[in-house]
């Protein structure tokens, strides 16, 4: 007989961010445990809203799988003495099974007897396995955890009740103080607490209480009124996925309504006032048909419509106030330069440790003035990076940002036209801060990019020059996000990056300057390396690329961030090619000789006359066409590896690399040294896994 069972964990009102996750959570741990348990089931529904979380198992099995097996033990040998005795062996692998030496027989395998017995195990009944999900419950994690009462354990939020039953059983267990029962709670002001006859009355039960306790259900009711509202208004609703999600977990009974504000607070940026909307008041925003912001927004009750124009009233004076804060900052900001903010950074502290934030836009513009050269800029370009490389903080001290942080960058570029600035400084401005998260969108402009790789390798450098090294989860300044962001511009301009060397012309291009800091950022350019390359070997991986690969070409000579990327794609283009293995075993056989050379063999050069065989000849000829190609690139670089594969192979079968006479071996080894350094390019191929 198939069951259903509903396990519902009551709460204090939850943060919105954790109730998805945390719903997620339940479920998996559900799933790992029946798996565990050897329960079968049918189907796990989840239910959530701030105040629960809870599952309904379908088609539950009446017990636990029973367990028959064979168990081999040790070799006769060793589990009977020369007597014939039980040793402790036999006697503590019989105990560790449930079992005694009596039922203990003799198999042989390959010549030689070994114990066995025969093991069963009766399955459990449901309600017993079930009981264990107090373990489950309380074994969860939250991003923030509090203690209530006079009670030691941790929770996202104090449990009020539990609801445990399998079909109409209660199955019992404790946490704390609560009990596990049939009850369960309504909307906490329109509902009342109801007695559950079965599991299956769930759903439709809270829905009579007001709580739709279906998180899909309750979101796609939201979705619909806001449409309606729009339908009837003729208004443009975008409907922000994360705060429909925001807002969804928010409420248990959604009735979604329209407010106003006066239209003299359009005169403000729209970016203010979505992010006083979205952002602070959780409201979605509307447009008209031409995308012309309207002074209307538009939240979600949790609740009726019972006094709805109350609630309206209530929620439109609290906007107001937070538009008329940010008019003021607004009007304010204008009566100041550029180089009046410009000046006040020279008294904030970019951290206490490094420098002020003046400091670093001298820093930045020294490297944005190596990446211009570097990256062959047009005039134009170069002079819209350096000019906003000389302002771009400049709205971190004005009221707006001081008042909405989330608009830094956004500001600047809406002040930095207002002044009078070139539109590409003003937009570097604003995009200098991209990617704002590890897949956030990238800069747009060439000026926005150079500044934005530039403000992203200065924090690295100076902050591990500091000390200041992420370790395990621990980054409070975002190092990871700031150096993937490096990667993800790089690979998306297109734009060769070798890190070691750039880092190396910043720092000289800063004491030329007469800006740097304080700091021996020489010592940390290797670690800054390994630093950016642990950045791409989690966007090789998350793009499914091949692990031997990734290994391959992160641990290679190279820190140029495309070529890296461009080395990985070569690779895995060519790995099934039937010639691949062929390839990669020569080359590696080249570069573990290579490794044996003295290092005084560094610069020396091939002398043709200590050859002594055709082959020497021919692969000095084909080496020096390998690094020809090497110069075109690396696709040419892999081909010309791979034609020289058979004068590698003849090489080493007419030619003993360690031979006896010290000149004739160190010639050999130094042609073998050019040639590994030239595979090298593409990474070190030891760590491929070819077959």
């Amino acid at each position: 007989m198939a069951h259903t069972f509903l396990l519902e964990i009551g709460l204090e009102e939850m943060p919105a961010h954790v109730v998805t996750p945390a719903i997620k959570q339940l479920v998996k741990r559900t799933v790992d445990y029946l798996k565990e348990q050897r329960v079968d089931y049918a189907e796990i529904k989840p239910f959530s809203t701030p105040r629960r979380l809870a599952i309904l198992i379908s088609g539950l099995a009446d017990k636990q799988e029973d367990i028959s097996e064979t168990v081999k033990g040790p070799a006769k040998k060793i589990a009977q003495d020369t007597d014939g005795n039980w040793t402790k062996a036999a006697i503590g692998f019989t105990r560790g099974q449930g079992l005694t030496p009596d039922d203990i027989t003799f198999k042989e395998i390959k010549g030689t007897e070994y114990v066995f017995v025969d093991k069963f195990i009766a399955g459990e009944p449901v309600a017993t396995v079930l009981a264990g999900l107090r373990d489950i419950i309380m074994a969860m994690t939250f991003p923030t955890m509090m203690k209530w009462s006079t009670h030691h354990f941790q929770y996202i939020r104090p449990i009020r009740w539990m609801v445990a039953l399998l079909d109409d059983q209660v199955i019992p267990f404790t946490i704390l103080d609560v009990t596990t029962g049939r009850s369960t709670r309504g909307h906490r002001f329109l509902g009342k607490e109801i007695d559950l006859a079965t599991a299956a009355d769930y759903e439709e039960s809270l829905t009579s209480q007001f709580v739709i306790a279906d998180a899909d259900k309750r979101k796609a009711l939201i979705k619909k009124q806001i449409n309606k509202l729009a339908a009837d208004n003729d208004w443009t609703v975008d409907i922000d996925a994360g705060l429909l999600e925001e807002v969804n977990n928010l409420v248990e009974w959604p009735t979604a309504f329209a407010g106003s504000f006066d239209d003299k607070y359009l005169t403000i940026p729209d970016e203010v006032l979505i992010t006083s909307m979205r952002d602070h008041q959780r409201f979605f925003y509307a447009r008209d048909a031409s995308g012309k912001l309207l002074p209307v927004f538009i939240s979600v009750r949790n609740g009726t419509d019972h006094d709805l124009q109350n609630v309206v009233a209530g929620n439109e004076k609290v906007l107001t106030a937070r538009l008329e804060d940010a008019m003021f900052f607004y009007t304010e900001d204008q009566k100041k330069t550029i180089t009046d903010y410009v000046e006040r950074l020279k008294t904030v502290s970019f951290h206490d440790k490094i420098s002020t934030m003046a400091e670093k836009m001298d820093r930045v513009k020294a490297i944005v003035t190596v990446l211009a050269k570097h990256l062959n800029l047009n005039d134009a370009q170069t002079k819209a990076a350096l000019r906003a490389s000389e302002i771009y903080k400049f709205d971190l001290v004005t009221g707006m940002v001081g008042e909405f942080a989330e608009l830094q960058g956004v500001m600047g570029e809406k002040y930095a036209l207002l002044g009078g600035e070139d539109p590409a400084v003003a937009q570097a401005i604003r995009e200098h801060y991209e990617p704002i998260s590890a897949d956030g969108a990238l800069p747009e402009s060439v000026p926005g990019a150079v500044l934005a790789l530039a403000d992203k390798f200065d924090s690295i450098l100076t902050f591990f020059a500091a000390g200041m090294i992420p370790s395990g989860s621990n980054d409070p300044y975002a190092l990871r996000r700031q150096a993937t962001g490096i990667v993800r511009i790089a690979k998306d301009q297109n734009w060769a990056l070798p890190v070691a060397e750039l880092a190396s012309d910043f720092i000289a291009a800063e004491s030329t300057a007469n800006v740097a800091p304080d700091l021996d950022q020489n010592s940390q350019i290797q670690a800054v390396v390994d630093f950016v390359k642990d950045r791409i070997r989690k966007i090789l991986r998350s793009a499914k690329q091949r692990h031997d690969i990734i290994d391959a070409v992160t641990n290679g000579s190279s820190s140029d961030v495309l070529r890296i990327f461009t080395a990985a794609d070569i690779l895995a283009s060519h790995a099934d090619d039937a010639n691949f293995k062929a390839v990669i075993e020569s080359l590696t056989r080249v570069i573990r000789l290579a490794q044996k050379a003295p290092a005084e063999l560094a610069d020396a050069t091939v002398d043709p006359k200590l050859f002594e065989n055709d082959s020497e000849g021919a692969l000095d000829q084909g080496v020096a066409e390998v690094a020809t190609a090497a110069d075109k690139g690396l696709n040419d670089l892999y081909a010309a590896l791979a034609d020289i594969q058979p004068t590698i192979a003849a090489y080493f079968e007419a030619t003993m690399v360690m031979d006896k006479n010290d000149a004739v071996r160190n010639n050999r080894l130094t042609e073998l040294s050019k040639l590994a350094n030239l595979a090298l390019g593409l990474g070190d191929l030891d760590q491929l896994i070819v077959k």
